[in-house]
Protein backbone atom coordinates (compact mmCIF):
# COMPACT_ATOMS: atom_id res chain seq x y z
CA UNK A 1 0.00 0.00 0.00
CA UNK A 2 0.99 3.38 -0.60
CA UNK A 3 1.79 5.67 2.24
CA UNK A 4 -0.95 8.32 3.13
CA UNK A 5 1.18 11.21 1.49
CA UNK A 6 1.29 9.62 -1.21
CA UNK A 7 -2.14 8.05 -1.71
CA UNK A 8 -3.79 11.44 -0.82
CA UNK A 9 -2.22 12.82 -4.05
CA UNK A 10 -3.63 10.18 -5.87
CA UNK A 11 -7.06 10.46 -4.31
CA UNK A 12 -6.91 13.81 -5.62
CA UNK A 13 -5.84 13.65 -9.03
CA UNK A 14 -9.42 10.77 -9.30
CA UNK A 15 -11.28 14.27 -8.35
CA UNK A 16 -9.87 16.00 -10.76
CA UNK A 17 -10.44 13.59 -13.66
CA UNK A 18 -14.07 13.15 -12.06
CA UNK A 19 -15.22 17.02 -11.78
CA UNK A 20 -12.37 18.65 -13.69
CA UNK A 21 -12.12 16.46 -16.51
CA UNK A 22 -15.21 15.17 -16.73
CA UNK A 23 -14.04 12.00 -17.53
CA UNK A 24 -17.27 8.82 -17.20
CA UNK A 25 -16.88 6.84 -14.20
CA UNK A 26 -15.42 3.49 -15.70
CA UNK A 27 -12.45 5.59 -17.62
CA UNK A 28 -12.08 6.93 -13.85
CA UNK A 29 -12.02 3.22 -12.37
CA UNK A 30 -9.54 2.11 -15.64
CA UNK A 31 -7.54 4.60 -14.44
CA UNK A 32 -7.56 4.13 -10.43
CA UNK A 33 -7.04 0.14 -11.29
CA UNK A 34 -3.84 0.91 -13.59
CA UNK A 35 -2.07 3.70 -11.19
CA UNK A 36 -3.04 0.89 -7.85
CA UNK A 37 -0.97 -1.85 -9.67
CA UNK A 38 1.88 0.83 -10.80
CA UNK A 39 2.07 1.72 -7.60
CA UNK A 40 1.88 -1.46 -5.77
CA UNK A 41 5.53 -1.83 -4.72
CA UNK A 42 6.42 2.19 -5.14
CA UNK A 43 8.75 3.02 -2.25
CA UNK A 44 9.26 6.44 -2.10
CA UNK A 45 8.50 9.16 0.71
CA UNK A 46 7.59 11.74 -1.41
CA UNK A 47 6.65 12.10 -5.42
CA UNK A 48 8.88 14.71 -5.81
CA UNK A 49 11.31 12.23 -5.95
CA UNK A 50 9.13 10.14 -8.49
CA UNK A 51 11.76 9.99 -11.68
CA UNK A 52 12.17 7.54 -14.49
CA UNK A 53 14.34 4.92 -12.46
CA UNK A 54 10.92 4.29 -10.86
CA UNK A 55 8.67 4.34 -14.16
CA UNK A 56 11.01 1.70 -15.57
CA UNK A 57 10.97 -0.39 -12.82
CA UNK A 58 6.65 -0.49 -12.87
CA UNK A 59 6.95 -0.98 -16.60
CA UNK A 60 9.94 -4.15 -16.24
CA UNK A 61 7.25 -5.59 -13.44
CA UNK A 62 4.50 -5.31 -15.68
CA UNK A 63 6.69 -7.31 -18.46
CA UNK A 64 7.41 -9.64 -15.63
CA UNK A 65 3.92 -10.63 -14.35
CA UNK A 66 3.39 -11.19 -19.04
CA UNK A 67 1.17 -7.96 -19.40
CA UNK A 68 0.91 -7.70 -23.11
CA UNK A 69 2.04 -4.53 -24.35
CA UNK A 70 -1.04 -3.03 -24.90
CA UNK A 71 -1.47 -3.19 -20.70
CA UNK A 72 1.87 -2.21 -20.49
CA UNK A 73 1.07 1.04 -22.75
CA UNK A 74 -2.16 1.75 -20.90
CA UNK A 75 -0.32 1.82 -17.49
CA UNK A 76 1.97 3.75 -18.85
CA UNK A 77 -0.01 6.39 -19.83
CA UNK A 78 -1.84 6.45 -16.78
CA UNK A 79 1.63 7.45 -15.05
CA UNK A 80 1.90 10.18 -17.39
CA UNK A 81 -1.38 11.38 -17.08
CA UNK A 82 -0.89 11.42 -13.14
CA UNK A 83 2.65 12.96 -13.58
CA UNK A 84 1.09 15.29 -15.73
CA UNK A 85 -1.38 16.60 -12.64
CA UNK A 86 1.80 16.64 -10.35
CA UNK A 87 3.63 19.07 -12.45
CA UNK A 88 0.29 21.08 -12.35
CA UNK A 89 0.57 21.19 -8.43
CA UNK A 90 4.26 22.30 -8.52
CA UNK A 91 4.91 18.93 -7.00
CA UNK A 92 7.12 17.78 -9.95
CA UNK A 93 8.77 19.60 -11.96
CA UNK A 94 9.52 17.71 -15.01
CA UNK A 95 7.32 14.28 -16.10
CA UNK A 96 9.52 11.09 -15.65
CA UNK A 97 7.48 8.85 -17.88
CA UNK A 98 7.65 10.83 -20.94
CA UNK A 99 10.83 9.95 -22.16
CA UNK A 100 9.31 6.54 -21.86
CA UNK A 101 8.56 4.42 -25.08
CA UNK A 102 5.81 2.45 -24.94
CA UNK A 103 5.82 -1.59 -26.59
CA UNK A 104 5.42 -1.82 -29.55
CA UNK A 105 1.88 -3.16 -30.12
CA UNK A 106 -0.04 -4.49 -32.94
CA UNK A 107 -3.67 -2.85 -33.82
CA UNK A 108 -5.87 -4.61 -34.88
CA UNK A 109 -8.83 -3.55 -37.36
CA UNK A 110 -12.23 -2.57 -35.77
CA UNK A 111 -14.45 -5.17 -36.52
CA UNK A 112 -17.77 -4.00 -38.42
CA UNK A 113 -20.60 -5.35 -40.51
CA UNK A 114 -21.20 -5.28 -44.10
CA UNK A 115 -24.18 -3.67 -45.35
CA UNK A 116 -26.10 -6.89 -45.98
CA UNK A 117 -25.20 -8.08 -42.61
CA UNK A 118 -26.69 -4.64 -41.20
CA UNK A 119 -29.55 -4.90 -43.20
CA UNK A 120 -30.48 -8.41 -41.95
CA UNK A 121 -29.70 -7.51 -38.54
CA UNK A 122 -32.30 -4.24 -39.05
CA UNK A 123 -35.09 -6.13 -40.87
CA UNK A 124 -36.86 -6.92 -37.13
CA UNK A 125 -40.38 -7.88 -38.27
CA UNK A 126 -41.69 -8.97 -34.72
CA UNK A 127 -44.25 -6.04 -33.31
CA UNK A 128 -43.59 -6.50 -29.53
CA UNK A 129 -42.93 -3.42 -27.83
CA UNK A 130 -39.15 -4.29 -26.70
CA UNK A 131 -39.19 -4.98 -30.68
CA UNK A 132 -39.70 -2.24 -31.45
CA UNK A 133 -37.98 -0.36 -28.92
CA UNK A 134 -34.61 -2.54 -29.24
CA UNK A 135 -34.99 -1.38 -33.31
CA UNK A 136 -34.98 2.30 -32.88
CA UNK A 137 -32.11 1.54 -30.85
CA UNK A 138 -29.95 -0.11 -33.30
CA UNK A 139 -31.27 2.29 -35.67
CA UNK A 140 -30.15 4.86 -34.39
CA UNK A 141 -26.91 3.66 -33.01
CA UNK A 142 -26.07 2.60 -36.59
CA UNK A 143 -27.70 5.93 -38.25
CA UNK A 144 -25.59 8.35 -36.18
CA UNK A 145 -22.72 6.06 -35.15
CA UNK A 146 -23.01 6.37 -31.47
CA UNK A 147 -21.14 5.49 -27.91
CA UNK A 148 -22.95 2.82 -26.00
CA UNK A 149 -22.78 5.61 -22.97
CA UNK A 150 -24.43 8.36 -25.51
CA UNK A 151 -26.79 5.78 -26.66
CA UNK A 152 -28.05 5.47 -23.14
CA UNK A 153 -27.93 8.88 -21.46
CA UNK A 154 -30.04 10.39 -24.31
CA UNK A 155 -33.30 12.32 -23.60
CA UNK A 156 -36.17 13.29 -25.48
CA UNK A 157 -35.42 16.77 -25.52
CA UNK A 158 -32.10 15.44 -27.34
CA UNK A 159 -34.02 14.60 -30.68
CA UNK A 160 -34.40 18.49 -32.02
CA UNK A 161 -36.35 20.15 -34.97
CA UNK A 162 -35.60 19.04 -38.54
CA UNK A 163 -34.35 15.26 -37.35
CA UNK A 164 -31.57 16.00 -35.11
CA UNK A 165 -29.76 14.92 -32.72
CA UNK A 166 -27.88 16.66 -29.55
CA UNK A 167 -25.41 14.12 -28.32
CA UNK A 168 -23.16 14.80 -25.09
CA UNK A 169 -19.73 12.96 -25.83
CA UNK A 170 -16.70 12.19 -24.06
CA UNK A 171 -15.01 15.24 -22.07
CA UNK A 172 -18.86 16.48 -21.87
CA UNK A 173 -18.55 17.76 -25.28
CA UNK A 174 -21.78 18.31 -27.50
CA UNK A 175 -22.17 17.39 -31.11
CA UNK A 176 -25.57 17.71 -33.54
CA UNK A 177 -25.95 14.67 -35.81
CA UNK A 178 -28.40 14.24 -38.51
CA UNK A 179 -31.15 11.11 -38.09
CA UNK A 180 -31.48 9.48 -40.92
CA UNK A 181 -35.48 8.85 -42.12
CA UNK A 182 -35.21 5.51 -41.55
CA UNK A 183 -34.15 5.78 -37.87
CA UNK A 184 -36.30 8.87 -37.15
CA UNK A 185 -39.64 6.41 -38.51
CA UNK A 186 -37.94 3.51 -36.41
CA UNK A 187 -37.74 5.87 -33.06
CA UNK A 188 -41.29 7.51 -33.81
CA UNK A 189 -42.87 3.96 -33.53
CA UNK A 190 -41.27 3.83 -30.19
CA UNK A 191 -42.45 7.05 -29.22
CA UNK A 192 -45.74 5.95 -29.50
CA UNK A 193 -45.02 2.86 -27.09
CA UNK A 194 -42.83 4.36 -24.92
CA UNK A 195 -45.62 5.88 -22.29
CA UNK A 196 -46.24 2.21 -21.09
CA UNK A 197 -42.96 2.11 -20.13
CA UNK A 198 -42.53 5.66 -18.73
CA UNK A 199 -43.88 7.76 -16.36
CA UNK A 200 -44.50 11.66 -17.86
CA UNK A 201 -41.72 13.07 -15.39
CA UNK A 202 -39.01 10.42 -16.62
CA UNK A 203 -36.59 12.20 -19.12
CA UNK A 204 -34.87 9.58 -20.76
CA UNK A 205 -35.25 8.58 -24.21
CA UNK A 206 -34.85 4.78 -23.60
CA UNK A 207 -36.38 2.35 -21.32
CA UNK A 208 -36.24 -0.70 -19.64
CA UNK A 209 -39.47 -2.65 -18.19
CA UNK A 210 -38.55 -1.51 -14.88
CA UNK A 211 -39.51 2.05 -16.22
CA UNK A 212 -36.50 3.60 -15.68
CA UNK A 213 -33.10 4.64 -17.91
CA UNK A 214 -31.92 1.27 -19.95
CA UNK A 215 -28.41 0.58 -18.96
CA UNK A 216 -25.91 0.11 -21.32
CA UNK A 217 -25.69 -3.19 -19.96
CA UNK A 218 -28.53 -3.86 -21.05
CA UNK A 219 -28.16 -2.93 -24.14
CA UNK A 220 -25.52 -4.69 -25.09
CA UNK A 221 -27.43 -8.18 -24.09
CA UNK A 222 -30.44 -7.14 -26.02
CA UNK A 223 -28.10 -6.64 -29.62
CA UNK A 224 -26.31 -9.97 -28.42
CA UNK A 225 -29.62 -11.43 -28.58
CA UNK A 226 -30.90 -9.45 -32.15
CA UNK A 227 -27.85 -11.30 -33.83
CA UNK A 228 -29.11 -14.70 -32.96
CA UNK A 229 -32.40 -14.08 -33.80
CA UNK A 230 -31.81 -12.89 -36.69
CA UNK A 231 -29.31 -15.63 -37.70
CA UNK A 232 -26.33 -13.53 -38.09
CA UNK A 233 -23.04 -15.39 -38.47
CA UNK A 234 -21.21 -13.35 -36.04
CA UNK A 235 -21.92 -11.54 -32.95
CA UNK A 236 -22.98 -8.05 -32.76
CA UNK A 237 -22.37 -5.52 -30.20
CA UNK A 238 -22.42 -1.36 -29.77
CA UNK A 239 -18.82 -0.93 -30.57
CA UNK A 240 -19.32 -2.83 -33.41
CA UNK A 241 -22.42 -0.86 -35.20
CA UNK A 242 -20.33 2.46 -34.61
CA UNK A 243 -17.62 0.76 -36.42
CA UNK A 244 -20.01 -0.33 -38.96
CA UNK A 245 -21.32 3.39 -39.44
CA UNK A 246 -18.10 4.81 -39.85
CA UNK A 247 -16.89 2.28 -42.31
CA UNK A 248 -19.88 2.45 -44.42
CA UNK A 249 -19.90 6.29 -44.57
CA UNK A 250 -15.88 6.44 -45.64
CA UNK A 251 -16.64 4.04 -48.16
CA UNK A 252 -19.26 5.78 -49.91
CA UNK A 253 -18.20 9.29 -49.01
CA UNK A 254 -13.86 9.20 -48.55
CA UNK A 255 -14.60 12.05 -46.03
CA UNK A 256 -12.22 11.24 -43.48
CA UNK A 257 -12.54 14.75 -41.47
CA UNK A 258 -17.01 14.08 -41.83
CA UNK A 259 -16.49 10.43 -39.79
CA UNK A 260 -14.02 12.65 -37.48
CA UNK A 261 -16.74 14.87 -36.80
CA UNK A 262 -19.75 12.91 -36.58
CA UNK A 263 -17.97 9.93 -34.34
CA UNK A 264 -16.59 12.58 -31.77
CA UNK A 265 -12.99 12.13 -32.27
CA UNK A 266 -10.64 15.09 -31.09
CA UNK A 267 -7.75 13.38 -32.89
CA UNK A 268 -7.84 12.67 -36.14
CA UNK A 269 -5.55 9.80 -35.59
CA UNK A 270 -8.49 7.82 -34.29
CA UNK A 271 -10.25 8.36 -37.28
CA UNK A 272 -7.26 7.10 -39.59
CA UNK A 273 -8.00 3.24 -38.57
CA UNK A 274 -10.93 3.58 -41.11
CA UNK A 275 -8.58 4.22 -43.62
CA UNK A 276 -7.40 0.37 -43.43
CA UNK A 277 -10.73 -0.52 -43.40
CA UNK A 278 -11.70 1.48 -46.20
CA UNK A 279 -8.47 0.03 -48.29
CA UNK A 280 -9.37 -3.21 -47.56
CA UNK A 281 -12.82 -3.08 -49.22
CA UNK A 282 -11.14 -1.53 -52.11
CA UNK A 283 -8.73 -4.23 -52.59
CA UNK A 284 -11.54 -6.69 -52.36
CA UNK A 285 -13.24 -4.92 -54.76
CA UNK A 286 -10.16 -4.85 -57.10
CA UNK A 287 -9.35 -8.24 -57.20
CA UNK A 288 -12.86 -9.48 -57.52
CA UNK A 289 -12.81 -7.29 -60.72
CA UNK A 290 -9.95 -6.65 -62.08
CA UNK A 291 -9.01 -8.84 -65.05
CA UNK A 292 -5.03 -9.02 -64.33
CA UNK A 293 -5.99 -9.32 -60.44
CA UNK A 294 -7.68 -12.75 -60.98
CA UNK A 295 -5.45 -15.54 -59.78
CA UNK A 296 -5.32 -18.00 -62.46
CA UNK A 297 -7.23 -21.32 -61.26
Amino acid sequence: MLAPSLQSWLDKYLLYLKYEKHLAGKSIDSYQRQLNAAFENLNIESWALFDTHNVRHILNQARRKDLNPRSIALRLSAIRGFCAFLIQQNVLTQNPATSISAPKQGKPLPKQLNVDEMHQLLDIKNDDILAIRDKAIMELMYSCGLRLAELASLNLQSIEAGCQLRVLGKGSKERLLPIGKVAMLAISQWLKLRPEFADEAEPALFLSKRKNRISTRQVAKRMKLWAANQDLKQSVNPHKLRHSFATHILESSSDLRGVQELLGHANLATTQVYTHLNFQHLATVYDNAHPRAKKNK
